[in-house]
């Protein structure tokens, strides 16, 4: 398969329009629009389909979009509003661009943070270097994601929130497992329709956790003051964020009361990835014949990465995504068999009812606490 602009008609996996090109120009800190060139670049264009392959797939994955609404708001109970967050279906091209406009919107005030009260500010031309410089790093970022991301909710924190399937990833991974193509699909699509389910039915979620993310990612940022320090960390204890285990490379410097606000914010993704797999899997083979197959095969393929990729992962914080899955799921089912699934979406009633880092550990603590 080759990748074309988006805008062209569809010889390759995406929807027309899917991406967000979010040209903000050079001359910044970071050159977003090289960032995304970049992204497009490395990230390559996935398994080779011919045109007519690829059309018929953009139209199945839509369709699968389309099918898992029902099954997900009967098994789920929520109900979001019509017409509320678009599903697009994006190449890894797409998918990068489409995120640079997010990550840019988290990005900036970290940023202006970093560079504050610096002693002495760049020429024009050694600004324009340095922003195709880590530009470049975050392109090259964004490609090593773009190559794995089978889909997700963007909540794009300045503009509107969609759901982007990534079709050549999807459909790598179920040739890779040897899955049937339509049943993954629509397995796939089950999961990101939760969480667009679960971010448009509960009106609050979406800008709770952006402003929760992004007033982390400032705490979290060095002053120009303590920058330096920060890299001498990083290349003393690299083999700390190497360890299986491991939250990666911010786990270096934080001091405990970030790593306690990390680990309540990690509560909240962990309840949202578990929530979408518990869904997903109870839909049932009614809906999915082989659900349990995919389940089964999906999880040897998680667990089955090569090594340079563990240690990329690893370094990323990546690997503790990955744990997320497994413990809020464990979390949801544990509540539900409790006080049913009525009760367990409690949960989404406002901010002091999501459960702590704490009570992701032990569900009855959250229980007790929220049904007494």
């Amino acid at each position: 398969m080759t990748d074309h602009p988006v805008d062209q008609p569809p010889a390759h996996l995406a929807d027309e329009g899917a991406a967000d090109s979010s040209d903000h120009g050079p001359g910044s800190f970071i050159d977003w629009e090289f960032a995304r060139v970049t992204a497009a670049r490395l990230a390559g264009p996935g398994p080779k389909v011919t045109a007519g392959e690829a059309a018929a797939i953009v139209a199945d994955l839509r369709r699968a979009a389309e099918a898992s609404h029902d099954p997900v708001a009967a098994t789920s109970r929520l109900h979001s509003p019509a017409g509320s967050a678009p599903v697009l279906v994006v190449d890894r091209a797409g998918w990068a661009s489409a995120n640079v406009g997010s990550m840019r919107e988290l990005l900036d005030p970290v940023v202006a943070k970093m560079t504050a009260g610096m002693p002495s500010q760049p020429t024009p031309a050694m600004a324009s270097m340095g922003g195709k410089v880590t530009g470049a790093e975050t392109g090259a970022l964004l490609a090593f994601m773009a190559s794995k991301v089978l889909g997700q909710y963007d909540l794009a924190p300045a503009g509107h929130p969609r759901l982007l399937l990534v079709a050549p990833n999807i459909v790598q991974a179920e040739r890779e497992m040897g899955v049937s193509p339509h049943d993954f699909r629509l397995w796939v699509a089950m999961h990101e329709e939760t969480h667009r389910v679960q971010f448009t039915a509960v009106p609050w979620l979406r800008e709770h956790m952006i402003e929760r993310s992004r007033t982390l990612a400032i705490d979290l940022a060095p002053t120009p003051g303590e920058l330096a320090d920060r890299l001498q960390q990083i290349v003393a204890r690299l083999p700390e964020a190497l360890q299986p285990g491991s939250t990666g490379l911010a786990e270096i410097f934080l001091t405990p009361e970030q790593k306690a606000k990390i680990a309540e914010i990690t509560a909240v993704m962990s309840l949202l990835e578990g929530h979408a797999d518990v869904v997903m899997d109870d839909v049932g083979p009614s809906v999915i014949p082989s659900v349990a197959q995919i389940r089964e095969k999906f999880t040897q393929r998680r667990a089955g990465l090569g090594h340079i990729d563990r240690l990329i992962r690893r370094l990323l914080g990546l690997e503790a995504k990955m744990r997320q899955y497994a413990d809020g799921a464990v979390f949801v089912r544990a509540v539900v068999e409790r006080v049913g699934i009525d009760g367990f979406n409690a949960v989404w009633t406002s901010p002091d009812t999501l459960p702590t880092a704490a009570e992701m550990a032990d569900p009855q603590a959250w229980v007790a606490r929220v049904h007494g």
